[in-house]
């Protein structure tokens, strides 16, 4: 059975529309946009993929946690399952931008890493 798909392209500022037609969970044909926006639309329906953003808790820090993302894309799939293991972790300060927090997360060979810098709390406080 032809089923189609809408997608707004972010290739660019356009935001072309593309419509993907399947059949049977199979691309057939892509209508619409340029050549990114076509590029664009077929990956998003056979393997989209997404930053991960999140926070972790810190340890001795001047803020309780820390903004970090991944440094690249994950599998759209995996996000649940990695913002759940990232609710698992605890980082001491002082952290720099930068710093992979958790490592390889979920064997995706993806690192992630701190957002910003955070200093440690002072011992006054």
């Amino acid at each position: 059975m032809r089923k189609s798909h809408k997608f707004t392209c972010i290739g660019c500022p356009s935001s072309c529309e593309i419509k993907l037609f399947e059949d049977d969970g199979k691309k057939i044909e892509v209508v619409g946009g340029c050549k990114i926006g076509k590029e664009y639309a077929i990956k998003e329906f056979t393997a989209p993929e997404r930053i991960l953003t999140s926070t972790v808790r810190v340890e001795n820090g001047v803020l309780p946690v820390l903004p970090v993302k991944s440094e690249k894309p994950i599998p759209k799939n995996l996000i649940r399952e990695s913002v759940r293991a990232l609710a698992k972790v605890k980082v001491r300060a002082p952290i720099k931008q930068g710093s992979i927090v958790y490592e390889n997360m979920l064997n995706t060979g993806v690192n992630v890493i701190a957002s910003r810098n955070l200093e440690a709390r002072s011992l006054e406080q």
